[in-house]
C-alpha cells in the first residue's frame, strides 16, 4: 500500500520567525507515523528549517537543471542538498505560468535533482481555460509524457496533480473529477513505466484545507496532498496531516 504523503509548499513565505511552526509541524508528523510529511520552504529557510525539523524532510520549491555555471539567481541540486534539503518540487503551475517553464524544463530539473540524490515532486495540471474546453485529460497526459524523467521510480518520484484553477482560489474539483483525473494520471504512468507506476504516489493539490482534506484523501488513487497556504501554520496544517492518517487507517 502506498503510504500517504502530505507535503507543504510555503511558496514565498517564511522567515526565521516562523521556525516555531516548522517545529510544531515536525512534532505532529512524528505523532502520525501512518503518514509521511514534508515541508518545501524558500531557499533561504532550508538550512535553518532542517536544523530544527528533526526527522521531518525539508525540501525546496524549485531547482536548476545545471550542476553549476553562469545562472545568476539560480540554485543547483547540490546546493540544495548541502543546505539540508532532501527533496524538491519541479514543474509547479506557478513556475509554468509566472516563469514560463515548460514540461521539458520540468523533465530536466527532475533528472538533475535525481542525479544529486534528491527526491522529486513532479507537478502537472490544466488551466481553467483548458479545463472548460474539455482538454484537461489531454493536457495532463501530455505533461506527464514530456516531464517524466528517465528511471522514474517510487523510490524517489512523486506526481502531483494540481488543477491550476483551484490553486489559492478556494475552489476544488468534485470528488468524482479528482478520482477521474488521478485515474488518468495513473494510467499514463503505467503506459510509460509499467508496473512500477503502481508504487508511485499521486498527490492532489489545489485549495486543500482541514475542511475538505479527509474526503479528498479518501478518493482512490489520491495518495496524499500538496498543500499551499494551509501549510504555513501548524494550526491549519496539522488537521490535514491528521485527516490523512484517518484516511490511511481506513484503508
Amino acid at each position: 500500500m502506498r503510504r500517504k504523503l502530505v507535503a507543504g509548499n510555503w511558496k514565498m513565505h517564511g522567515l526565521r520567525a516562523q521556525l516555531n511552526e516548522v517545529e510544531a509541524i515536525a512534532t505532529s508528523a512524528a505523532a502520525n507515523p501512518l503518514v509521511e510529511v514534508a515541508l518545501c520552504v524558500p531557499f533561504t529557510l532550508i538550512a535553518p528549517a532542517a536544523a530544527v525539523a528533526g526527522t521531518l524532510p525539508i525540501g525546496a520549491q524549485d531547482v536548476h537543471e545545471a550542476e553549476s555555471g553562469a545562472h545568476t539567481g539560480c540554485v543547483s541540486a547540490a546546493m540544495l542538498r548541502e543546505a539540508g534539503a532532501t527533496l524538491t518540487i519541479v514543474g509547479h503551475s506557478e513556475r509554468r505560468a509566472d516563469q514560463h517553464e515548460t514540461s521539458h524544463d520540468a523533465w530536466a530539473k527532475a533528472a538533475a535533482a535525481h542525479r544529486a540524490g534528491l527526491k522529486v515532486i513532479l507537478c502537472c495540471g490544466e488551466t481553467e481555460a483548458e479545463h472548460n474546453a474539455g482538454r484537461a485529460e489531454r493536457i495532463v497526459q501530455s505533461q506527464i509524457e514530456k516531464s517524466l524523467p528517465d528511471g522514474a521510480s517510487p523510490d524517489w518520484l512523486t506526481l502531483a496533480y494540481e488543477p491550476r484553477w483551484a490553486i489559492g482560489t478556494g475552489r476544488t474539483p468534485s470528488l468524482d473529477q479528482i478520482e477521474s483525473m488521478h485515474a488518468i494520471a495513473r494510467a499514463k504512468l503505467r503506459m510509460m513505466i509499467g508496473e512500477a507506476a503502481d508504487g508511485i504516489r499521486i498527490l492532489y493539490g489545489g485549495s486543500v484545507t482541514a475542511a475538505n482534506a479527509e474526503p479528498i484523501l479518501s478518493v482512490e488513487n489520491v495518495d496524499g496532498a500538496l498543500v499551499g497556504g494551509a501549510s504555513l501554520t501548524a494550526a491549519r496544517f496539522v488537521p490535514i496531516i491528521e485527516a490523512a492518517a484517518m484516511a490511511s487507517a481506513r484503508n
